[in-house]
């Protein structure tokens, strides 16, 4: 921390008024919190006997003095960029974490393609434009993502999402292998089961009315996640644990939410449920090694990662260990690291993929003529055997599915802004420089709702990803839905392969309707996004087409 304004600075501003503020200016803000240098500048000895008058007036000289210092600061790094003339003394715009709104944001982002904001000191530049966003996703050596202000306390320090540098090009490569052909293939085998148990749940609810469905797919998410990344390691009362409390963990990473960790806050909560969640993920990390030493089978994600680390180790044989991979998976990922991965997969497996399934769903309850088209495609990939396991190789060949579900991320992003920190100045464009120690946030809204390369942006039209000479397949720089750069989504192929399983699955055993309300276009913004009613949904059985039914008769039924 640089030296605190000295006392004198505040008798003088006090003495000499406005003339002498701006001097003061300089001094009290060249670094660090505006309002930290100007508390530090109490000087305790020297009004020790002071009268009270003269203790009045100094407090008011140093609050006056600090809250005009914060407003000069913004000013001065905000420039010409658009955004809020002034700021809201100390808290900024933290009012707006108490109903934030896709509304909001988009105010913002349509304001220009960098604009600005403050909130609790922090300087705030939010990138709205393909360009930008884009820009800032690929340049590590000036900033680093944070999630948000109180992600580091919730989901640790040491994370390895807020790893930078070859220390992260590293973890991602000893990451890859979890996220093979063979893996993804494994997981498969063990999220089918899970969908069918759910959908069951979902055709015996004795509500005859619609009713909210978001938390039934958070359900989902969160028992196919568990399963996949620990399998049985994880006791059925650990995963109820775990499931429970996990929530609590999406609402602290709103985006603007109060920082700061006194019991009963959201971040309080949240640092309760990861030490829970991190009891279970430590437990699993112990006992896959255990198993995999004994040369077990591989059951989920954790065995994949620790039996890739034993081969890698004692040489192995294994065609999908490249020498890169072999040289980082030789050290050992203790278990508390292990864990840290799991924590951090499942915050966007639960959270991410939830509103990713609920829109999913929405979209097409919505679109029959959609609907039609995905369970035509399912009947022909399926034949007769509707109620086989679905493979890795049919997932493969659900082209149209495929493109339904990459045009329901499109219209309705599960992640609409990921904040980042910049460790230096940014020169982000020819006229303006992110100072050091800004929040700069890309956000995806726009570039995938870019009426240039999305034609009608707000419409569902999964063609326009069938056309390889089309606009959205030409240009593929404007697809954020995960990201960009070395930070982008590792999970992606995961993440696909789960929605369109979820999808292609539940269209030929259920048929489902969706209730709209006035809320249902409305847009929930938490750590991601939902519809504001909680996608109100019915469903039922739907019958097996007689065997050798047409794939087009069958859908139309």
């Amino acid at each position: 921390m640089s030296s605190a304004v000295p006392s004198q600075m505040v008798h003088n501003a006090s003495q000499r008024g406005a003339a002498s503020v701006a001097s003061a200016f300089e001094s009290a803000t060249s670094n660090g919190s505006v309002l930290q240098k100007a508390l530090t500048a109490f000087d305790y000895a020297t009004l020790k006997n002071a009268d009270r008058t003269t203790i009045v007036f100094t407090l008011l000289a140093l609050l006056a003095t600090a809250l005009i210092a914060e407003q000069y600061v913004y000013q001065r790094k905000k420039g010409a960029l658009p955004g809020p003339s002034w700021t809201i003394p100390v808290i900024g715009k933290f009012a707006d974490s108490l109903s934030p709104s896709l509304e909001k944001y988009q105010e913002g982002w349509n304001s220009g393609p960098l604009s600005v904001a403050s909130v609790f000191n922090i300087f705030i530049v939010i990138a709205s434009s393909t360009e930008f966003s884009r820009k800032i996703l690929n340049s590590p050596t000036y900033a680093e993502p944070c999630l948000v202000a109180s992600a580091k306390k919730v989901l640790c320090h040491d994370n390895w999402v807020f790893l930078n540098g070859k220390v992260h090009v590293d973890y991602r490569r000893g990451l890859n292998t979890l996220f093979t052909r063979r893996a993804l293939s494994v997981y498969l085998s063990i999220q089918e089961g899970i969908y069918k148990q759910h959908f069951a749940k979902w055709l015996s609810n004795p509500n005859p009315k619609p009713e909210a469905y978001m938390m039934h797919f958070r359900d989902l998410n969160m028992e196919t996640s568990l399963r996949v990344f620990c399998g049985d390691y994880i006791p059925e009362e650990g995963a109820r644990e775990v499931s429970e409390n996990y929530w609590l963990i999406t609402v602290a990473l709103e985006l603007v939410n109060f920082p700061f960790a006194f019991p009963g806050t959201k971040v309080y909560n949240a640092i309760k449920a990861r030490k829970i969640a991190m009891k279970w993920f430590e437990h699993t990390a112990r006992e896959s090694k255990k198993r995999m030493a004994e040369g077990k089978e591989v059951t989920c994600l954790t065995d994949a990662w620790i039996k890739a680390m034993i081969d890698a180790k004692e040489q192995r044989d294994n065609a999908e260990l490249e020498a890169e991979t072999r040289r980082v998976l030789v050290r050992d990922f203790s278990d508390r690291e292990i864990a840290m991965v799991l924590l951090s997969f499942l915050f966007a497996s639960q959270d991410a993929m939830t509103s990713g399934l609920t829109y999913l769903f929405q979209h097409l309850a919505d679109r029959p003529d959609i609907l039609r088209k995905v369970r035509e495609e399912q009947y022909r990939i399926r034949g007769d055997a509707i109620d086989a396991p679905t493979t890795l190789d049919m997932v493969e060949q659900m082209e149209y599915t495929k493109a339904v579900v990459k045009e329901s991320l499109r219209l309705k992003p599960p992640v609409i802004m990921v904040p980042y920190m910049n460790h230096k100045d940014f020169p982000i464009d020819k006229g303006y420089t992110v100072p050091k120690g800004s929040m700069i946030i890309p956000s995806f809204w726009n570039p995938l709702h870019d009426e240039q390369v999305y034609p009608e942006p707000d419409e569902l039209r999964p063609e326009r990803w069938l056309d390889a000479e089309g606009l959205a397949e030409k240009n593929p720089k404007n697809y954020l839905v995960f990201g960009s750069g070395p930070h982008n989504c590792i999970g992606q192929q995961y993440a696909n392969m789960h929605l369109t399983a979820v999808l292609g699955t539940a269209s030929v055993l259920l048929n489902w309707e969706h209730e709209v309300t006035p809320q249902s276009e409305k847009v929930e913004v938490i750590a991601t996004i939902f519809p504001k009613d909680g996608a109100r949904m019915k469903f039922t059985p739907r019958a097996a087409p007689a065997p050798g039914t047409a794939p087009e008769i069958a859908a139309a039924a």
